[in-house]
């Protein structure tokens, strides 16, 4: 039977099924009611059968796996030059690691029974979700705004999907697309939103421990907009922790675009990145200019509970560290150079010291950018 949803606020409980809310009637965002994790010690990578690439980790996902391509396990990969593993997310079927929550969510459709789901994006989760959606047979709109990126849309029309383009901000997207759940029109398949699609990234924490002989690096530098890839990482090395394969939690350290950084501004930072060289909106990074994200407080507790900090960066340290992930070999669209930004930022003010071990993920393709 699918897992049942609910309120971590409030404790109610909703029953699964196709007409399940989105969120909870006192406004929170909903969980899953279970939180399973095996029992025992793990295997080491050797011995891991890992061709189901992020499903080898089922007995810590509520959901069945209906609908996958044996995504994940994506490479993690040392660089000299940064100081720093890199992993690479960017090899994921649709491009990006938004795969992780798209094989997850859609999953999780399946199970309800669902005819059609419905999403807000500005490109890469709507990638997914379409993709997906197309894989599973289920009806699918993704909404966008007017403007974006051709190779984007063309994914999510080519999936035989329905892009509605919205005018104005990317909340406003998200508010047409809302609307559109309220009036009966699907099955919401939020990547902000729905349980289901973080159920799907927290395996990123699961891969990194197996990869590294199941231990934990220092800290994990991400990039944040609606925060998806930073709560994950924070479910899935807290559920090694609590299943005693881990006994350390890694520093989460966030970067946000300046202009763009309704977190770094709750917990008293610089919002505009006044303290970098390409101060103001920062316009490049258009995939994580997110003004009012969906979980914003568990975003803030999770980097608060891990020691962790959060910083905007202008357009010139991003496009910086675009220009010199590109010269090395590692073909990425803008956003994922903003958490490499970060690294550099994090080295120089000494929030890392020199010999801290780090991962930052690498989060969407440059062929994206075509």
């Amino acid at each position: 039977m699918p897992t049942d949803l609910i309120c971590p606020a409030c404790e109610t409980t909703y029953q699964a099924g196709p007409n399940e809310p989105w969120r909870c009637q006192c406004g929170r965002a909903l969980e899953f009611s279970e939180r399973p994790h095996p029992e025992g010690d793990p295997l080491s990578l050797s011995q891991l059968d890992t061709s189901d690439g992020l499903w080898t980790f089922f007995e810590f996902i509520p959901i069945e796996p209906h609908v996958t391509f044996h995504e994940g396990f994506t490479p993690l990969v040392d660089d000299e030059e940064w100081n720093a593993q890199f992993k690479l997310e960017y090899v994921f079927p649709t491009g990006s690691f938004k795969d992780r929550g798209a094989t997850t969510t859609l999953s999780r459709a399946v199970e309800l029974g669902v005819d059609k789901i419905v999403e807000d994006s500005s490109g890469n989760a709507g990638a997914a979700i379409a993709t997906y959606a197309a894989r599973a047979g289920i009806e699918a709109d993704i909404y966008v705004p007017a403007g974006v990126k051709q190779s984007k849309l063309m994914t999510i029309q080519r999936a035989d999907a329905r892009p509605v383009r919205v005018e104005g901000s990317r909340q406003d997207v998200t508010d047409a697309c809302i609307d559109a759940v309220e009036s009966g029109d699907g099955w919401y398949a939020s990547h902000a939103w729905n349980p289901a699609f973080y159920a799907g990234t927290m395996t990123f924490a699961f891969e990194v421990a197996a990869q590294r002989e199941w231990t934990v690096p220092d800290a994990v530098v991400l990039p944040v907009g609606h925060g998806t890839l930073l709560l994950g990482a924070y479910r899935g090395f807290s559920l090694l922790n609590e299943a005693g394969i881990v006994d350390e939690m890694p520093r989460l350290l966030g970067a946000q675009a300046a202009g763009h950084a309704p977190i770094v501004e709750a917990i008293g930072g610089d919002p505009a990145g006044e303290d970098d060289e390409g101060a103001g909106d920062t316009d490049i990074a258009d995939g994580i200019q997110i003004e009012l994200p969906a979980r914003k407080n568990q975003i803030i507790e999770a980097i608060t509970e891990t020691g962790g900090e959060v910083i905007a960066l202008g357009d010139d340290p991003i496009e910086a560290a675009l220009d010199r992930l590109h010269r090395n070999g590692f073909y990425v669209e803008p956003t994922s150079a903003v958490a490499p930004a970060a690294l550099q930022q994090y080295r120089e003010d000494g929030t890392l010291a020199p010999d801290d071990d780090v991962v930052v993920p690498l989060t969407g393709s440059g062929l994206k950018t075509l």
